[in-house]
């Protein structure tokens, strides 16, 4: 998957339009309640190939399609990560936990992206560690089936299943690298999220039951018995549920410490396993 830098589409490579139809364009989106609307006119404007297909995007996503959806693509961690309508958009803040993995297993030979979505955490870490086993799994149909075009490009595998039982058992003790970007809105708190989340995004990639943890419990329990030798499991997660999440780790045997990003709200566990490894 190329870097953004030497393939992002410029003017030179879509249609040329008019200023009329720009304004209108960004009217549009700007009635629309979107904030930046001159920044994802263009952003349209270079995604489309004809004015016609660039008015098409525009309904769409004045309507209140995530923008990544519109255009096909997300930007994550200097990726260009294919997103398909209904797969949830993978955040900037998550660049932080794949920043911590990179900086805690720099030499990692086997990753595994769990609750993958798009497969843009996988995908980002092959990118940066170069020759890598890469598996991705997730329970969303589409969201594997969209994850598998990202990790192709690093002869990576998707998989449907819950959790660890989507993964060949061959990896068990194996894992060096165990990024779990799991659901952890609680469950009363969904119907706050923004529109584009809530009615665009699969309700397994949002949902973490009551305290909004429960996804997390499970990986941190399963985790010891599939992580390598001093392998590491990395979880994103929020301030407040902090605290029962370093429990969640600590209770299920790994060694755990926080890592926050204030400027991009992000907090993210990570947890290791014993240098033994658990059978």
């Amino acid at each position: 998957m190329p870097p953004l830098s030497s393939s992002s589409p410029s003017s030179s490579d879509s249609f040329s339009s008019g200023s009329h139809s720009s304004d209108a364009h960004v009217a549009a989106l700007r009635a629309a309640g979107c904030v930046f609307a001159e920044d994802e006119a263009e952003l349209i404007r270079t995604a489309a190939r004809t004015p016609d297909e660039a008015a098409a995007m525009v309904e769409r996503r004045a309507s209140g399609l995530p923008l990544e959806h519109v255009v096909g693509w997300a930007e994550f961690h200097g990726l260009r990560i294919t997103v398909e309508p209904g797969v949830f958009v993978p955040r900037r803040r998550t660049e932080f936990l794949v920043e911590q993995a990179l900086a805690a297993a720099p030499h990692a030979r086997v990753v595994v992206d769990l609750c993958c979505g798009s497969g843009a955490v996988g995908a980002a870490l092959a990118a940066s560690l170069g020759q890598v086993e890469l598996h991705a799994a997730d329970i969303d149909p589409v969201a594997v089936r969209c994850a598998g075009r990202n990790v192709a490009g690093y002869a990576g595998h998707a998989y449907r299943g819950d959790l660890f039982e989507a993964l060949p058992g061959r990896l068990r003790g194996r894992i060096d690298i165990l990024a779990a970007n799991v659901p952890y809105v609680p469950t009363d708190e969904v119907p706050l999220l923004p529109a584009e989340a809530r009615e665009h995004e699969p309700l397994t990639a949002l949902d973490g039951g009551g305290d909004g943890l429960d996804v997390l419990r499970r990986v941190a329990a399963e985790a010891p018995h599939w992580l390598a030798p001093g392998g590491c499991l990395l979880v994103e997660t929020s301030e407040r549920q902090t605290p029962a999440a370093v429990e969640a780790f600590t209770r299920a045997g790994l060694a755990v410490r926080v890592a926050e990003d204030e400027e991009r709200y992000a907090h993210v566990l990570v947890g290791t396993g014993a240098a033994t490894g658990v059978r």
